[in-house]
């Protein structure tokens, strides 16, 4: 029995931008909402991101003069999807994605900009444009969210310096460029200025940039509106009354609360990602499920989705890649720990490639990091190699230049990395494959071949800076390819990369209203699902910058009108006499 009570319409499990998206919404219109998080930090996966979104058709391209072709979008998704495009939903992504940048940006504190050119990452591929779909979260300054500010989860260590988050478009741009111009020196001067003044002030910075800016600003929204979050608080099972979920039990501050959701509960848990038997189950490269490096949060183990098939609900395991792959390199850190630093911008920079064991390339390392890593497992078994992984390697000029990993570029040193075993070093070709254990005549080899290349800018190979993709993500300073440079300058370096994820693609099965749905397609009455708990629109794919926020927050937009219509219909049922429910408590989620 429970010794506490709580009431509401709605449940939302999980505090990321899908979890607060839908509490936000819901709230607005009217609905009394409480959201219930595992951890004892608020933000989720979505604190640790980017903060970027896709969508297509926003206000915010057509004020720039970019408006979507007729069709467009729905084209590439479906190019993209392949076998797993799900129309229903996709119109569903199209259509609302839109609109629920409009309530957010005019009714909460959430806001974005658009950059005027980003491509898509298969921006040649029908439907694909160079621009106009990805925005990212405006920077946020943590006062406006008062005390409740110390328990915003943190960004990744290894994406900050000196515990500053640096902005993903261009402060970022500023900050590689510090000593190249006035202008950007100027500008990270001010900038690390004012994070040294918060520091002493606040105990930290307070200039929230990228994903942790958007967990902020739902969390404002949601203060703004008295929303309570309940931290600390795991969902332990769920409720069920006849055929409809109910409520769950919570436990909070060691006792069970009965959380009585009369509209619905919904499920935002943050997907599986630290799940070691789902991902023995749906990562090829995993077969102990161990094999296996994520900056996800560790609280992260696919609570939703064995909630959710306790009461009828199912996860397609035939996704062609179960997660949104990224490649990691394992950081150690002062304390002893070791964090994970995803890879998403130096494979695409001049002078840098990535080889196997025998010292060969094995793609285009300006992909993006999902589908670098489709082609490094494919390339390690078709070369019969145990481990799934491989060595970015570049010279001393392309280091200081830039950087490399966590390796952050001159004047930061590179002492404590070298130290660790981080950064591996050698002074010739020769020497650092040695270290490495990498073939000698294979990487000088393949180094001389890219070099070549590198000087006509054709990467005869594998098209390094062929797409505008590739180029974006490359320096537009070098020619006569933004994404070539020869590796000549030693002495030279290298960081062991293997296979990570920044989010999981195989979720729970649900209709165009994000309720769960049975394998016979009937929905779980009263259970939702968004964010990474839901089974991805993109089939398996990452067509670009964005791709699960942004169905993250349209998702939780259309769950909560969904919602706010289902409390307008249940009124009515309510109404009727000899209305009298069955209770029945499933398993537990850790059954």
């Amino acid at each position: 029995m429970s010794s506490e009570i709580h009431e509401c319409d709605v449940l939302v499990v999980g505090t990321g931008a899908s979890g607060m998206s839908s509490a936000v919404a819901a709230a607005h219109h009217g609905l009394k909402v409480l959201v219930v998080e595992k951890a004892p930090v608020y933000g989720g996966t979505t604190a640790r991101s980017g903060g970027w979104l896709w969508v297509p058709g926003t206000h915010l391209a057509k004020e720039q003069g970019l408006h979507e072709p007729e069709g467009a979008a729905k084209a590439y998704l479906r190019d993209q999807a392949g076998t797993h495009f799900d129309e229903a939903r996709v119109d569903t992504f199209v259509e609302n994605g839109p609109k629920a940048i409009d309530f957010f940006t005019r009714n909460t504190a959430v806001q974005f900009d658009m950059p005027p050119v980003f491509p898509d990452y298969h921006a040649e591929a029908p439907g694909g444009l160079p621009g106009g779909r990805s925005m990212v979260t405006r920077p946020f300054d943590a006062r406006e969210l008062g005390p409740r500010v110390r328990q915003l989860a943190p960004p990744v260590p290894e994406l900050t310096v000196f515990g500053m988050m640096l902005g993903s478009g261009k402060e970022l741009w500023h900050f590689l460029r510090a000593f190249k111009s006035f202008e950007s020196f100027f500008f990270v001067a001010r900038r690390f200025g004012k994070h040294l003044l918060d520091v002493i002030v606040h105990g930290r910075g307070m200039t929230l940039t990228n994903g942790n800016a958007l967990a902020g600003r739902l969390a404002k929204s949601a203060m703004d509106l008295n929303i309570p979050v309940w931290l600390s608080s795991p969902v332990k099972q769920l409720i069920m009354e006849g055929d409809r979920v109910t409520g769950a039990w919570v436990e909070r501050e060691g006792q069970r609360v009965e959380v009585r959701a009369t509209v619905g509960v919904v499920l935002a848990a943050g997907g599986f990602p630290h799940d070691i038997e789902r991902r023995k189950q749906l990562f090829p490269h995993a077969p102990t499920g161990t094999e296996h490096y994520t900056p996800s949060p560790a609280a992260n183990t696919g609570d939703g989705l064995r909630l959710a098939e306790s009461v009828g609900g199912w996860v397609d395991p035939t996704i062609p890649n179960a997660a949104a792959w990224c490649p990691t390199s394992r950081v150690p850190r002062a304390d002893g720990t070791e964090g994970v630093m995803p890879h998403f911008i130096d494979r695409a920079k001049p002078g840098v490639i990535a080889v196997t064991h025998n010292g060969e390339r094995f793609t285009n390392e300006a992909l993006s990091y999902h589908d670098f890593i489709q082609d490094l497992v494919k390339a390690c078994r078709a070369r019969g190699e145990a481990e799934v992984g491989c060595w970015l390697i570049c010279d001393h000029h392309h280091l200081r230049e830039y950087g490399l990993g966590a390796v952050a570029p001159f004047p930061l040193p590179i002492g404590k990395h070298l130290r660790s075993g981080y950064l591996k070093r050698g002074d010739s070709l020769e020497d650092l494959a040695q270290r490495i254990g990498v073939a000698p005549q294979g990487l000088r080899a393949q180094v001389e071949r890219f070099n070549a290349d590198a000087l006509t800018g054709v990467d005869r190979d594998y098209g390094k800076g062929s797409t505008a993709y590739n180029r974006y993500q490359g320096d537009s300073l070098v020619k006569p390819n933004p994404c070539m440079a020869p590796i000549v300058n030693g002495p030279f370096y290298a960081i062991r990369v293997v296979v990570g994820e920044i989010g999981t693609f195989a979720g729970l099965a649900t209709d165009a209203e994000c309720r769960v749905i049975r394998q016979d397609r009937r929905p779980v009455e009263g259970l939702y699902a968004v964010g990474n708990d839901s089974a991805s629109i993109m089939g398996g794919n990452y067509p670009g910058a964005g791709i699960t926020l942004g169905p993250a927050v349209t998702f939780g937009y259309v769950a909560a009108m969904s919602l706010v219509k289902a409390h307008a219909e249940q009124k009515q049922v309510m109404l009727q006499p000899n209305w009298a429910p069955r209770v029945q408590v499933t398993r537990s989620a850790s059954e």
